[in-house]
């Protein structure tokens, strides 16, 4: 955006737009689009995201301007997520293309989390059904038989992130357990009593290095394979070379 800004206006039309966001782009605007990227939100979901914060400020009243605004920041956003989260971007397109070939071919994405879950995406076509009345024609709509791909796709990569969240989480308390602790929590929140937070802390940590240690990619594909042997997937995106032990050192990966 900076180098945006400092461009003609005349012969970049986008120049004119980064002058006005320039002094606006804080940790607000782009919090909650940093945040459920790692979710697959949409470019539509990111702009509608931004566009609220900006409604929220105030410096821009113009509607048309406004979500002009909003469509440049959501394009600038996004493309700085996929620089430096590269890797964790790779991944969540490889979820989301698995979601689509398998949706293609009418069968909703299902799979099992590291503690043995099964979980199924039941998201289907609605179907449209009138009802002939003496008085009347009443349109209903219900679920069908299609599978929708569209929803399918996009809300795999996020399902399949919650449910390694609820893995992780119920490792975790059961390891809490066995250590004596009461230990309460909802999804990325836990509690304990002040005195053993120390050790919950150690805890989780620990639960989640055994966790992501295992597979859990290669074995979601291996189980697709198995599940769908007539369709063809794309490989496995390559691991990078972070050492996850350190996740028992850092103060900050779990507060």
């Amino acid at each position: 955006m900076k180098k945006d800004s400092s461009k003609d206006p005349e012969s970049n039309p986008t120049a004119a737009l980064a002058k006005i966001l320039i002094n606006q782009v804080d940790r607000k605007l782009v919090k909650q689009t940093v945040m459920t990227s790692v979710y697959g939100v949409t470019y539509v979901g990111a702009r509608e995201q931004i566009k609220r914060r900006l409604e929220e400020k105030g410096v821009i009243t113009d509607e048309r301007m406004l979500f002009s605004a909003a469509c440049y920041s959501a394009k600038v956003t996004l493309a700085a997520l996929g620089e430096i989260f590269e890797a964790a971007r790779a991944i969540m397109s490889w979820l989301g293309d698995c979601a689509k070939i398998i949706a293609s071919d009418n069968h909703p994405v299902r799979w099992t989390t590291p503690l043995g879950l099964p979980v199924v995406q039941p998201y289907c076509r609605s179907e449209r059904h009138l009802i002939r009345t003496s008085l009347q024609v009443l349109a209903l709509q219900r679920e069908g038989n299609t599978v929708d791909v569209r929803k399918q796709r996009t809300a795999f990569p996020p399902n399949f992130v919650h449910s390694l969240d609820g893995t992780h989480m119920m490792m975790t308390a059961v390891a809490c357990r066995e250590a004596g602790l009461n230990f309460a929590g909802v999804h990325d929140s836990y509690w304990t009593h002040a005195c053993d937070v120390d050790t919950m802390n150690r805890i989780l940590r620990e639960k989640f290095v055994e966790l992501y240690s295992t597979p859990i990619l290669e074995d979601l594909l291996q189980s697709f394979q198995e599940s769908y042997p007539n369709l063809v997937f794309p490989p496995v995106p390559k691991r990078g070379g972070f050492d996850l032990k350190e996740v028992l050192k850092s103060q900050y990966f779990f507060n």
